[in-house]
């Protein structure tokens, strides 16, 4: 995490920002937000998609597991950008217990590609989930591989994978107990030129 933590400090640019609040509006549109929503979003960062998301659902758990983006995050809460109730947590999921806390709105942002065995993490997400709640999960469609090798702040951390086939992804979420519908290109990011698209999985559990 150490590539990360280095980063944490100048991670919420322009762009990154951006980013944030289109994929906010993408939830927004396919979920049914309420304000007594418990959200947990993994692999938060600096908190910069729960930020966006904040006025339109309840009470806020971000977890990430570099100390950098914690401290970040923590900041924001002290600062008032994030509401004080928020909790920053170090949960790693492919290596900790599951939290007995349950949610209505699960949301995951660029991370699933950095996870390299991913089944333990989804299964965590179903037990984690309510019954009436969704999973959203938003990641670079498959790509080849030139995401991280290009400058940036992407560039040189460790990921996984080069993007998800979103059907392909779809089928893991099928494992795991979900049925789950994607809508591509929800947003794009430009890196050196290129622009790589970003999907959109919503995720309910099945009966």
């Amino acid at each position: 995490m150490s590539s990360f933590d280095d980063k944490a400090a100048t991670w919420d640019d322009e762009a990154k920002i951006e980013r944030a609040r289109a994929v906010a509006d993408a939830i927004a549109g396919a979920v049914p937000l309420e304000p007594s929503m418990r959200l947990f979003e993994y692999g938060a960062g600096t908190g910069l998609v729960a930020e966006q998301l904040a006025s339109r659902v309840g009470p806020i758990t971000l977890a990430d597991p570099s100390a950098g983006m914690r401290e970040v995050a923590s900041e924001k809460v002290a600062a008032g950008s994030l509401p004080p109730t928020t909790r920053v947590w170090g949960t790693d999921l492919a290596t900790d217990g599951v939290p007995e806390d349950r949610f209505e709105l699960i949301v995951t942002v660029m991370t699933l590609h950095h996870i390299a065995d991913l089944p333990p993490v989804l299964a965590a997400f179903a037990e984690m989930l309510t019954d009436e709640g969704r999973l959203c999960i938003v990641d670079l469609e498959a790509e080849d591989g030139s995401f991280h090798a290009g400058s940036g702040h992407d560039a040189g951390v460790g990921h996984a994978h080069d993007g998800f086939e979103p059907d392909q992804l779809a089928a893991r979420l099928a494992d795991a107990g979900f049925t789950t519908s994607v809508e591509r290109s929800i947003h794009h990011v430009t890196k050196d030129g290129r622009a790589y698209p970003l999907f959109l999985a919503v995720s309910v559990k099945q009966p």
